[in-house]
């Protein structure tokens, strides 16, 4: 029970000390599924499924690198 509601402490401080980078993250990460769907589907000619696979894959590792940079932009533009 204690580590159950300290990870949900945890998690509840991190949101809220990120609230803007995450929601910015989570818009800019939907948008990018469905570009990359598109695109794909379009100029290289694959499956949906392909598509969509790469489509979730490739933006969740945009979205981290986002999130970092994101972090790190703000914390220079403070100073």
């Amino acid at each position: 029970m204690e580590i159950t509601n300290g990870i949900f402490q945890a998690t509840q401080s991190v949101y809220r000390n990120n609230k803007g980078s995450l929601l910015r993250t989570l818009i800019y990460t939907i948008g990018h599924f469905i570009i990359a769907i598109s695109v794909l589907m379009l100029v290289a000619d694959v499956s949906f499924t392909v598509a969509l696979t790469d489509a979730i894959v490739e933006p969740i590792a945009n979205s981290i690198w986002y999130f970092v940079l994101d972090k790190w932009w703000a914390s220079k533009s403070k100073k």
